[in-house]
């Protein structure tokens, strides 16, 4: 089988049912598809940050696992944003109500609706403005909590509904808040 770069249009802008050919006929691709129609081609991440990235899913994994408050979701599973937008963070989190709400169909593509909780980290290959307006676009379709965590600066930027976005160094504990009650996670001992 040979292998054919993917080259996108920067001013192509295509409907969800079109964006879904796209994905279907590319299942290997890391598509996304913002609000106005771009799609949006995820670059594979280097080894480092994808172990990264799989240790902060692990934690959240676990958190979930032993409270049973809801459903993780890794970077390769899609969401459906009120504004038309689909996106995949690198780690999302849905409260259990709203997940089983859903129907079959639902679950099966790309769910219609907001994660509770979702986690950003910044790769090498990401530009940070591109990250910061994906993560204010989760708060205003119903992100309850994000956390943008840069390892490059060893800093996490918290966003919160009608809040100001706070960044934090890494020696302060994350908390998860009233969102994932009794989460915490100290990212020096993941990033040393």
């Amino acid at each position: 089988m040979m292998i054919t770069p993917v080259y996108l249009p920067t001013d192509w802008r295509v409907s969800e049912s079109e964006f879904m050919s796209l994905v279907q006929a590319n299942p290997d691709l890391r598509l996304e598809l913002t609000a106005t129609g771009e799609v949006i081609a995820m670059p594979p991440t280097g080894s480092e940050t994808s172990g990264n990235n799989i240790d902060l899913a692990g934690y959240v994994w676990l958190w979930n696992k032993q409270t049973k408050l809801g459903k993780v979701f890794d970077s390769s599973g899609g969401f459906r944003l009120p504004n038309g937008a689909i996106r995949s963070p690198d780690v999302a989190w849905i409260r259990l109500e709203r997940w089983q709400s859903l129907s079959s169909d639902e679950r099966q593509g790309f769910a219609p609706l907001c994660p509770d909780f979702v986690l950003e980290l910044l790769s090498p290959s990401d530009h940070l403005i591109t990250v910061q307006n994906k993560m204010q676009e989760y708060l205003d379709n119903g992100c309850q909590l994000g956390w943008l965590i840069n390892s490059a600066t060893r800093t996490t930027e918290i966003y919160r509904p009608q809040q100001n976005v706070v960044t934090i160094p890494f020696d302060q504990t994350l908390l998860g808040e009233e969102i994932l009650p009794g989460f915490a996670l100290n990212l020096q001992t993941l990033f040393f």
